[in-house]
């Protein structure tokens, strides 16, 4: 069998590995299946999650978490800055940017997600973003040739966030710009307050409730203009203003496509030996059922195990995603993850605070800022759909998850 990846990202990583892995198994060899994957950056398969533990301390451990020759090791061979021009499914072929033409017998997409940044004037020269290492590489080169002192980062998202602090620690003056609140996209006001009282600690001037409704610039960016306010000016300009699926060379190809691009419960596309998973597949949330992208790193990797398994040949469904995220850097430890549904248990204690959102006495989400202890616990009972109403308020109790509640959990398989 041929396969072919498109997109050498977690998604695209975990089908290689786990279909090797599964293959050694069975005693197939390492050859078994012939794979070959294309990615239209120039690095090795990288984290994005750790782009800022990387700038911030150098480390290449996190950064290359399987290691920078973890496709050698695969025997998978790679066709490195390489864009895909378009997929032609009845021809069971692929055409990259130079004219190359790839032939397959499966078909994985896991390209994954690009900076969407829907502001007149976001195809300005000059503006950065911090959502692929090759862009974060000219961020960061910028700024340590001493070429810049005033950052503004439009956006106060994860990687909003992530980025101010990143370009904080480096140096900069940094001004963060969100029409909303801080994280607004993940976080109710209350907890966004930690968040943002942590940057202000920082040193990051915060102005949430100023939406920017435009880059400015004759021929390359010169200033954003908020709605309404006077223009802001600075040397570097970034866009944090979230991400699209890679799908716009799919237009033509007969797949279905939304927002992203749909599957099935076992990770299939409409047409025949096309599958997909990580940033660019639109799956069902595990706990809500809505269709929708879930751009985050563990669903990427569930997904491209998932997929390695039905290719090999197994009966593997997809359970869903689910949204979680946690803050490196910040100097508050945070974990939010689940849906702010249902009735609210809240617990506020100085720095800390603890919200767990119940509905028919099931997790429905928690957000969790300043002590991040029972998070592992929480996610458990949640994804377990378990009945939480004999526990009470002694859900929000920081040391939640010893003693009792974790022998339940191993107990009845919450852990997972």
């Amino acid at each position: 069998m041929r396969l072919l990846i498109l997109g050498a990202g977690p998604a695209g990583l975990a089908v290689a590995e786990r279909l090797r892995e599964l293959e050694r198994l069975a005693g197939a060899g390492a050859s078994a299946c012939a794979i070959e994957m294309v990615s239209d950056e120039d690095h090795p398969p990288y984290s994005p999650p750790a782009l800022a533990d990387h700038f911030l301390t150098g480390r290449e451990s996190t950064l290359y978490w399987k290691g920078r020759d973890a496709l050698e090791r695969l025997c998978v061979v790679h066709r490195r800055g390489q864009a895909v021009r378009a997929v032609h499914p009845g021809e069971r072929r692929v055409t990259l940017a130079d004219g190359t033409s790839l032939a397959y017998d499966r078909l994985v997409i896991a390209t994954g997600s690009r900076l969407h940044a829907p502001l007149p004037g976001a195809d300005l020269p000059g503006i950065c973003n911090f959502k692929s290492l090759t862009a974060a590489r000219v961020l960061v080169e910028r700024v340590r040739r001493g070429e810049v002192r005033r950052a503004l980062v439009v956006g106060a998202g994860f990687i909003g966030v992530e980025v101010a602090l990143v370009l904080r620690a480096l140096g900069l003056a940094v001004t963060l710009v969100e029409r909303d609140w801080v994280m607004s996209s993940t976080l109710e006001p209350e907890t966004a307050d930690l968040v943002r009282a942590a940057l202000c600690t920082r040193g990051i001037r915060v102005l949430d409730g100023q939406a920017a409704a435009a880059f400015e610039g004759a021929h390359r960016v010169e200033a954003v203009r908020p709605a309404p306010g006077a223009s802001l000016r600075a040397d570097l300009y970034v866009a944090a203003t979230g991400v699209k699926p890679n799908i716009d060379y799919l237009a033509d190809s007969g797949l279905d496509l939304d927002w992203g691009l749909r599957v099935d419960e076992r990770l299939c596309t409409n047409l025949p030996d096309i599958s997909a998973a990580g940033d660019v597949a639109e799956t069902r949330d595990r706990l809500t059922g809505e269709r929708r992208v879930h751009a985050y790193f563990p669903n990427a990797v569930e997904q491209g195990r998932v997929l390695a398994e039905r290719l090999f040949g197994l009966d593997t469904r997809y359970a869903g995603a689910e949204s979680i995220n946690s803050l490196r850097h910040l100097g508050l430890a945070l974990v939010a993850a689940g849906v702010p549904r249902g009735e609210a248990l809240c617990l506020r204690d100085g720095p800390v605070l603890r919200k767990v959102y119940l509905e028919d006495g099931r997790i429905q989400g928690f957000r969790l800022a300043g002590d991040i202890r029972g998070a592992g616990v929480y996610r458990a009972l949640m994804l377990k759909g378990a009945d939480v109403r004999a526990y009470g308020m002694r859900l929000l109790d920081p040391g939640f998850g010893a003693g009792s509640v974790a022998f339940d959990a191993l107990r009845f398989g919450w852990g997972g």
